[in-house]
């Protein structure tokens, strides 16, 4: 049995996870790409927009799953992406907000 990581430590791991994926500038792309089709599209019609291999292109796609910026359903065979917006506008501005909050008197 596994002891439960602290707390901080799991959030950690998490923005490593978002942050990591969104480091690739063809991640960043696919995510824009989703975003300018409604959100959704079949893994093929991503592909597609790149000049990646397709093994290059699915690891990029299973890292934004891994990271929870996109979700993958099955539509027949197809692999159906949709962007996870909920996901990509709080977990880095809910960080970020820490820079912001001053609850230190200036020097």
């Amino acid at each position: 049995m596994s002891t439960p990581r602290p707390r901080g430590v799991a959030e950690l791991e998490e923005l490593d996870a978002v942050f990591g994926a969104l480091a690739h500038r063809t991640r960043r792309a696919i995510l824009s790409v989703l975003h300018a089709h409604d959100g959704e599209l079949t893994s093929g019609a991503i592909a597609q927009r790149f000049d990646c291999s397709w093994p290059t292109t699915t690891r990029h796609l299973h890292q934004l799953e891994e990271a929870g910026l996109v979700e993958v359903t099955l539509r027949g065979r197809e692999r159906i992406y949709r962007l996870n917006t909920e996901r990509l506008r709080t977990l880095p501005s809910q960080w970020l907000d820490r820079f912001t909050q001053t609850d230190r008197p200036p020097a």
